[in-house]
């Protein structure tokens, strides 16, 4: 069975960062578009950003433009979430996705065929 696992989260304090991976023995971090996705508690579940790969544009949600970066590594079938100058309200369970077609709403979950366990994030004050 296809997995992603996401690891690099973690406690810190705001202004800090995080690095964020995904790795995955399978196909899918090669799929047509992968991001990462969170959830604050008593919350749904956001896009954060997004990668393409045919040219690897990236998309972010407004509340973390300038602050996080999206990356892939296709030799390695890793990605990444670099998370700087963060706050309190990024303090949330930080997914990694993979759409295996193209996608319209990059922000739309139903795109992404497969799901990380997901991994905390916590930002304090």
């Amino acid at each position: 069975q296809v997995q992603l696992a996401e690891s690099g989260g973690g406690s810190v304090q705001t202004g800090g960062s995080l690095r964020l991976s995904c790795a995955s023995s399978e196909y899918p971090l090669n799929s047509a578009c992968v991001g990462w996705y969170r959830q604050h508690p008593g919350k749904v579940r956001e896009g954060v950003a997004a990668i393409y790969i045919d040219d690897s544009s990236t998309e972010y949600d407004d509340s973390v433009k300038g602050r996080f970066t999206i990356s892939r590594d296709n030799a390695n079938n890793t990605m990444y979430l670099q998370m700087n100058s963060l706050k309190v309200e990024d303090t949330a369970i930080y997914y990694c996705v993979a759409a295996l077609g193209p996608v319209g709403t990059w922000s739309s979950a139903s795109e992404y065929n497969y799901w990380g366990q997901g991994t905390q994030v916590t930002v304090s004050s």
